[in-house]
């Protein structure tokens, strides 16, 4: 393992309201492994992240994620981290700060002056976070510097967008610009395919509510091995050394959806495209990529860049240990990255979303993956089982359970005024019009 600077603490910052996301804990246990303490803010005490044993501190996230909120906050958590003793003014050393979700990641970059020097970040700004995060702006970064994406159009009115629909084939996948700015409760989803020019009407006609601009894109066809990704940290220096790829095995909702099986696998031609836009952009941090191969023309499509962590970055940790948050400490407390060591092979289950994903698609098969260099290794890990850190697991099958009861219950009740006589199985996943969220739509976050 690589020595870090366990003097300096770690918070880590989700602002998205979802205790189901993975890579929280994710980021604990890599760092609290490491013997470095970790602070958290999550949405709720009874998160289930919250029961880790790696978990120094946990805080709540502010009801307003606004910038000046944010600000308050982190100065609170920073002005109660203990004293480093080797300091002889009693003061505390600066903070990692690790953005979980793509509104963080903007906030941190736009708190930045204020922030001082109490926390570390990478050297980003929200005008650069936003050209990748941003998805209408993605699609302009990658139409300028050539790189493969789905055709993607922005409409001005409920007409035209009818008409770009038409021009791009239906069904076709509607995104929200910027999904953050979605209201809760609102029914909105960050990523939606459309099966009809009514369907592309009256989403249209939702923008007000959205808060952000409706993108109509090419849907790309879903199939088996065609989904793959990258997460890298690119350092002060535009090094990358920490960087590889994974293809998702599978998903939930089933083809579609987030990783719930992840392989590590080596693929050049992603991992060059990759590489060769985070030097383009003059990228700096951890990100995460997501590609889909059109068979017809042999080429990936970059469906999404997330500026931060994705949620399942530790299917990534060599066998040393290291992956981007690692990475991204070691580098911002001035010690050297190491390179990777591959561990080809090693695959990434996510409970909850696997076991979903086999009741819908038991017998889904994928190409067996070739053997890796000598000595890569492999292996497994789980989301939310660890021999060392059992309660997180247990608090989660709790809450999931809370969660499928919940949206059972209002077929129940239909079912006990004399409603429908078949009670149908409640469906963990809200249903769409017509279809399922596209690989592109993250809590997720990473």
């Amino acid at each position: 393992m690589p020595s870090f600077d366990t003097r300096v603490p770690a918070v880590l910052v989700r602002l998205d309201a979802n205790p189901f996301h993975h890579g929280t804990l994710g980021a604990v246990r890599s760092l609290g492994r490491a013997g470095i303490a970790v602070h958290a803010v999550v949405e709720s005490p009874d998160s289930p992240v919250v029961r880790s044993r790696y978990l120094r501190g946990a805080h709540r996230r502010p009801d307003e994620p606004s910038p000046a909120e944010l600000t308050r906050l982190l100065h609170r958590i920073a002005d109660g981290l203990p004293p480093d003793v080797d300091r002889t003014d009693g003061t505390s050393p600066p903070a990692l700060l690790v953005p979980l979700d793509d509104i963080t990641a903007l906030l941190l970059a736009e708190c930045r002056p204020e922030l001082g020097g109490r926390f570390l970040l990478p050297d980003q700004s929200p005008e650069q976070l936003a050209r990748v995060a941003d998805k209408a702006q993605l699609a302009e970064t990658c139409r300028a510097l050539g790189l493969p994406h789905p055709r993607t159009e922005l409409p001005t009115g409920a007409d035209e967008a009818a008409a770009m629909a038409w021009s791009l084939g239906l069904p076709v996948i509607a995104k929200w610009s910027r999904p953050w700015l979605l209201p809760a409760g609102g029914g909105l989803r960050s990523t939606t395919i459309l099966g009809s020019l009514a369907e592309v009407r009256e989403l249209y006609a939702r923008t007000p509510q959205a808060g952000s601009r409706l993108l109509l894109q090419e849907l790309l066809p879903a199939g088996r091995d065609l989904d793959w990704f990258f997460h890298g940290y690119v350092d002060s220096a535009g090094g990358c050394a920490t960087g590889a790829t994974g293809r998702k095995e599978r998903s939930w909702p089933d083809g579609a959806g987030l990783t719930a099986v992840g392989r590590w696998t080596a693929n050049p031609a992603v991992d060059t495209a990759a590489r060769e836009l985070l030097g383009a952009l003059g990228y700096r941090g951890v990100c995460d990529l997501d590609f889909r191969l059109d068979r017809d023309t042999g080429a990936y499509h970059l469906l999404d860049f997330n500026p931060r962590p994705g949620a399942q970055f530790r299917l990534f940790a060599d066998r040393d240990g290291l992956d981007v948050v690692r990475a991204m400490h070691l580098d911002l407390t001035g010690r050297p990255v190491p390179a990777h060591l591959p561990s080809y092979g090693r695959r990434f289950v996510v409970e909850n979303y696997a076991a979903l994903s086999y009741l819908v698609s038991p017998r889904r098969r994928y190409t067996p993956e070739p053997a890796g260099p000598v000595g890569t290794g492999g292996g497994r890990e789980a989301a939310w089982f660890a021999a060392d850190d059992l309660r997180p697991a247990l608090a989660m099958l709790r809450a999931w359970l809370a969660h499928a009861l919940r949206k059972a219950l209002p077929a129940l009740r239909r079912l006990l005024r004399g409603g429908p006589r078949i009670l149908r199985r409640p469906a963990l996943v809200p249903p769409q019009p017509s279809a399922r969220t596209s690989s592109t739509g993250r809590v997720t976050r990473r």
